[in-house]
């Protein structure tokens, strides 16, 4: 959606707060770009109107801006505003970057003419002006993007007249611009006497502030300095005391900033904030619970599934998903993205390509670099090292292992005492899910879907257990079902050979976990187990332990020898397995671990 869309959608209720929006940078290292996005998924849950990337105009000439853009709309579910620059850019790099951002569903681009040449040479490229660049964009897709500028209340490094800038902004609008996000202030009394005249010259889109948290005092003066603002007394006599304490630097910072918002608010002038994070996360959080309005509802029209709502036009009828990538939504989005289904909003045909080789998918089977995953993971030499390792996670201790990208959630609470104690019996549990009967689809936790609503989930385990228990195992739940006398639990088996074993009624048997009754609406059946698509998995999972053995290089060779033993011992002698429960009324979240409990007895 367009961000002055949501502007509007946001403000049409003038009791409601005001709204927020967050800006990153792309950052230099691989990792450095990974560790963002989980930063970002996290601070997706703060509900930000949307967020915006800046364009990376060196070395990848911008690459790294459009991919990131493609990952935060299509993967993040994140509104996503674009930067983009036209100093010294080729025509045909303007072009492509605006044409990924068309494809994946960007509709927002920040239109920047950019800094001069730091040799004081003159610019070259298509474009010398912002104003142009918007005009082009104009003439090439119309009204597809909803183009923001920049705003300077405090003048500009190459023009120091306010009235002049205000001139060129008027240009700006007059272009196609559709509202302004202004530099970095701190002053609101020159930031309110600037709008009344951009008012008064006839500009009437949106004024963003650009709100900058501060989180050292040394930072706090450079970035002034650089930007040329001016800084009010009464910053610099609270921070000054104590400027040589960090923390307390950052609380009576977030004070300040918050006191500033709060006045920008009350002017009538301004409805929306716009926060420069530095790629930072605990200032604009600091600052956003002073201002209290961190904790408030969804947004206004995000229709909500179990999973992350995808913003790429291409997947916008995905009503669906296999379970098994509950937590590698990267993985999944990348995998799936040439699905068949999808146009039609609809999941499942095993003659779609998605199933051929895990080698054509592309994605990246771990995030991390080398050095990153072993300061996460370590050298695991035998079972009980990666059960602690599952333990960890599942404790909060750390926040993703191999074939799990994302931190733990409260989701497991009612399961999470019985997932460490399987773990500490060997069980390497994989994913899971407990049963929840008619909870109101408002829940913090569990809910989804449209409000007044009810959902439902059937318990889910998967793990993997030596293949030599799977014949017990089997046995332990052929006989409850037959004391059931029907299919209480419903299994599938697979080892890396592909050798396969399932009480399904049949390959084409599809088992919905989880849906949710709303008015009006009738049943959704959006997270399914079935045959296929647990194949397709079993594929990457143990793709997922190849990858991990291949980072186990290290000067100590017994370590790495030990390690890598241990996990093709995962590979050639366990078998991936999950456990559905389809009674989710009677004796929910027991069943499972009571099976699995007296085949994997505790050690003393």
């Amino acid at each position: 959606m367009k961000i002055t869309q949501k502007l509007q959608q946001a403000q049409e209720d003038s009791s409601a707060p005001a709204t927020f929006s967050f800006e990153f940078f792309t950052p230099k290292t691989s990792q450095g770009v990974q560790n963002l996005y989980d930063r970002m998924d996290r601070m997706y849950d703060l509900n930000p109107l949307f967020i915006d990337i800046t364009w990376n105009a060196g070395g990848r000439l911008g690459t790294l801006t459009t991919e990131m853009v493609n990952v935060t709309t299509t993967v993040l579910g994140l509104e996503t505003c674009m930067h983009l620059t036209c100093t010294s850019m080729k025509l045909e790099t303007i072009n492509q970057a605006l044409d990924s951002a068309f494809d994946c569903g960007c509709q927002n681009i920040l239109a920047l003419r950019g800094d001069a040449p730091l040799d004081g040479s003159e610019f070259t490229g298509v474009f010398h002006y912002a104003k142009d660049l918007i005009r082009h964009i104009k003439s090439r897709y119309g009204d597809h993007f909803c183009i923001g500028v920049a705003g300077y209340p405090e003048g500009h490094p190459e023009e120091r007249d306010v009235d002049k800038n205000i001139q060129y902004l008027k240009q700006k609008q007059d272009a196609g611009g559709d509202f302004i996000v202004t530099q970095m202030l701190y002053d609101v009394d020159l930031f309110i006497d600037w709008c009344k005249k951009c008012r008064v010259a006839g500009i009437t889109i949106p004024i963003i502030p650009g709100i900058m948290p501060i989180s050292t005092y040394d930072g706090f003066i450079r970035r002034a300095k650089w930007c040329e603002i001016h800084l009010p007394d009464h910053f610099l006599k609270r921070l000054e005391p104590i400027k040589d304490d960090d923390s307390m630097v950052r609380e009576e910072g977030a004070k300040l900033v918050a006191e500033m918002c709060e006045m920008l608010l009350e002017s009538g002038y301004i409805k929306h904030l716009h926060f420069y994070t530095m790629n930072l996360e605990k200032s604009c959080v600091m600052v956003l619970r002073h201002l209290g309005l961190v904790s408030k509802q969804q947004l206004v029209g995000m229709d909500t599934k179990p999973w992350r709502r995808s913003l790429n036009p291409n997947r916008s009828l995905e009503s669906v998903r296999p379970i098994f990538w509950q937590n590698r939504k990267f993985s999944y989005i990348e995998r799936t993205s040439n699905w068949d289904e999808f146009p039609n909003g609809r999941w499942g045909d095993s003659r779609s390509p998605a199933f051929g080789s895990i080698e054509l998918s592309g994605h990246q089977l771990i995030r991390h670099t080398r050095e990153k995953a072993l300061s996460l993971w370590g050298f695991p030499t035998g079972i009980k090292a990666i059960t602690d390792l599952t333990v960890k996670y599942l404790s909060g201790d750390i926040n993703c292992l191999p074939w799990s990208d994302s931190k733990i959630s409260h989701e497991i609470d009612p399961i999470k005492s019985d997932l460490l104690d399987l773990n500490r019996r060997g069980v390497l549990t994989v994913n899971c899910q407990p049963s929840i009967n008619c909870c109101p689809s408002s829940n913090k936790v569990h809910g989804w879907g449209p409000g007044n609503g009810y959902v439902y989930q059937k318990q889910y385990l998967e793990f993997l257990i030596p293949t030599a228990k799977l014949d017990s195992l089997v046995q332990e739940i052929n006989a409850i079902n037959n004391e059931a006398e029907y299919h209480v639990l419903t299994y599938y088996a697979i080892d890396e050979d592909g050798d396969f074993d399932s009480n399904a009624k049949s390959a084409s048997t599809i088992n919905a976990v989880t849906w949710g009754c709303f008015p009006g609406k009738g049943v959704a059946q959006p997270t399914i187990v079935e045959k296929i698509s647990f194949i397709a998995w079993k594929d990457e999972f143990f793709s997922i332990l190849r990858k991990w053995t291949s980072l186990f290089k290290n000067d100590d060779d017994l370590k790495r020898d030990q390690a890598t033993t241990f996990v093709d011992s995962l590979i050639n002698e366990f078998t991936l397995v999950n456990i559905v429960d389809n009674d989710y009324v009677n004796q929910p979240n027991t069943r499972i671990f009571n099976v699995l409990k007296k085949l994997f007895p505790l050690k003393e």
